[in-house]
C-alpha cells in the first residue's frame, strides 16, 4: 500500500471511529413533524407579525428566547433563511457544520442550526413539514435563467444581499442558506431531485433564537421547485415569546453535539 493510500485508509478508519463514538452516545429519537393545530401561538405573546410577498425578502432582529414562526399558507416551494449573531455578525450560520456536527442533512423538529464558531444560533422547536434543504441553497439569477428563461426575476441570492445591507453587511458576510419547505432528495444516481407531494398549505416551521440574532428571509422558489412559471405566494412571519426551555428540552439534549454547542453558547449569556 502506498503512503497516500495508507493516509487515506487511516483517515477513513478515524472517521468511522468518530462516527461510531457518536452513534454510541444514543441520540434521542426525534418526534416527527408537529401535528397541525397542536402548537398554537399565544396571541398576547406576539411581538410582530408580517406578510412577506412572493419574491421578496424580510429582515428582523430576534432576542435570545424569542421565536420566529414562518407560516407557508399557500405551500410556496421554498423559503430561504440566513442567520447572524447580532452582537458579532462575523459569526453566522454554517450549513456544513450544521450537517456534519449532527451527522445528518435533515433538520426537522429537534435539530439545531450551528454557527461557524460551534455555537447554536437557533433551534427547530416546531415543524409540520419535515422537508427542508440544507445542501443545494437558494435561487440565483443563473438558476432563474435556466429554469424560467429570465435572469431578471427576483432570486434568493439577490434578496440575501439586499437583506444583509439592511444590517450594514455585504456579500462577504453571506454563506449558503437553509431552504425550508424544500423537499430535495438524493437519487440512487447521486443527483438531487424534488420530492412531490411533501408540501401542504398551512405548513410552518418555528425557530427559537438561542442568541441574539439578525435574520434574513427570502420568499423565492427553490431552484428545483416544480413548475415552469415563477409564481411564489405570500408567507407569514410571526415573532413571539414562547416558553423558556425545560431542563430536558429536546433541542438542547437530542445529541451530544447539541449539548456541546449549548455549552459553547450559554456562557455568552451568563448573568444577563
Amino acid at each position: 500500500m502506498t503512503d497516500k493510500a495508507s493516509r487515506i485508509e487511516a483517515l477513513r478508519r478515524r472517521y468511522l471511529e468518530l462516527k461510531a463514538a457518536g452513534d454510541n452516545l444514543a441520540p434521542k429519537a426525534l418526534p416527527g413533524p408537529t401535528a397541525p393545530g397542536s402548537a398554537p401561538v399565544l396571541a398576547a405573546a406576539i411581538r410582530h407579525r408580517e406578510e412577506i410577498p412572493g419574491g421578496w425578502y424580510w429582515t428582523a432582529r430576534l432576542s435570545r428566547g424569542e421565536r420566529l414562526r414562518i407560516v407557508n399558507g399557500n405551500a410556496t416551494p421554498g423559503v430561504s433563511v440566513f442567520l447572524w449573531n447580532a452582537e458579532d455578525p462575523s459569526e453566522r450560520y454554517n450549513s456544513a457544520d450544521t450537517m456534519k456536527l449532527q451527522w445528518t442533512a435533515a433538520l426537522p423538529k429537534g435539530r439545531v442550526l450551528f454557527s461557524d464558531m460551534g455555537r447554536v444560533l437557533a433551534s427547530v422547536v416546531e415543524d409540520t413539514c419535515g422537508a427542508h434543504d440544507t445542501v443545494v441553497g437558494g435561487s440565483t439569477p443563473a438558476s432563474n435563467a435556466a429554469k424560467y428563461g429570465d435572469a431578471t426575476l427576483r432570486s434568493t441570492a439577490e434578496n440575501m444581499r439586499l437583506a444583509a445591507s439592511k444590517f450594514g453587511l455585504g456579500k462577504r458576510d453571506l454563506a449558503p442558506v437553509i431552504s425550508f419547505f424544500s423537499p430535495v432528495q438524493v437519487t440512487a444516481e447521486g443527483t438531487f431531485a424534488w420530492a412531490e407531494g411533501k408540501l401542504v398549505a398551512g405548513d410552518f416551521v418555528e425557530l427559537r433564537a438561542e442568541m441574539n440574532l439578525l435574520v434574513a428571509v427570502s420568499n423565492c422558489p427553490h431552484p428545483f421547485a416544480p413548475g415552469a412559471s415563477f409564481a411564489p405566494q405570500p408567507i407569514e412571519a410571526v415573532i413571539w415569546q414562547g416558553p423558556a426551555p425545560a431542563d430536558d428540552d429536546l433541542c438542547r439534549t437530542a445529541t451530544a453535539e447539541a449539548v456541546r454547542g449549548f455549552e459553547n453558547t450559554d456562557p455568552l449569556f451568563a448573568g444577563r
